[in-house]
């Protein structure tokens, strides 16, 4: 049982890593972060940004690992990406959640959903990113 509550807890732990690592992406690329962990009950939006025109609803997925070469390992076996799980009934959820932030916000700027998907070795300090635009139109 309290396995299961380590695991949920060491996810949460990796999930903030990758979202910190995609902010810090994000506003190395330009993006102006508006808010992070838009919550509602019936979706969760990561992160919201802008740049120039155009707000970006991003969708963040990482995934650990314990070495940078199982890392390395793992990208040249084609192994299983974070990107992947990002599928449609995710998008329906966070598709719901855009619609709140926008009325609450009065936002009638054009948008669109990214995704980043992170690779990281927490241990190492190591990370890889990898920035999806416009994951659905």
């Amino acid at each position: 049982m309290e396995d299961r509550f380590v695991k949920k807890a060491r996810n949460k732990e990796i999930g903030k890593i990758g979202e910190d690592i995609a902010e810090n992406y994000l506003k190395n690329k330009g993006f102006n972060i508006i808010c992070r962990n838009y919550l509602k009950k019936w979706g969760e939006i990561d992160i919201v940004t802008r740049r120039t025109d155009k707000m970006h609803f991003i969708e963040v997925k990482t995934v650990s690992y314990e070495t940078k070469s199982a890392l390395e390992q793992a990208v040249t076996h084609g192994t299983w990406r974070p990107e992947e799980n990002v599928h449609a009934f995710k998008l329906r959820k966070l598709n719901r959640a855009i619609e709140s932030w926008l009325m609450e916000n009065n936002c009638d700027l054009n948008w669109q959903i990214d995704v980043i998907a992170v690779k990281v070795v927490p241990r190492e300090k190591y990370a890889t990113v990898k920035y999806i635009p416009n994951v659905i139109l």
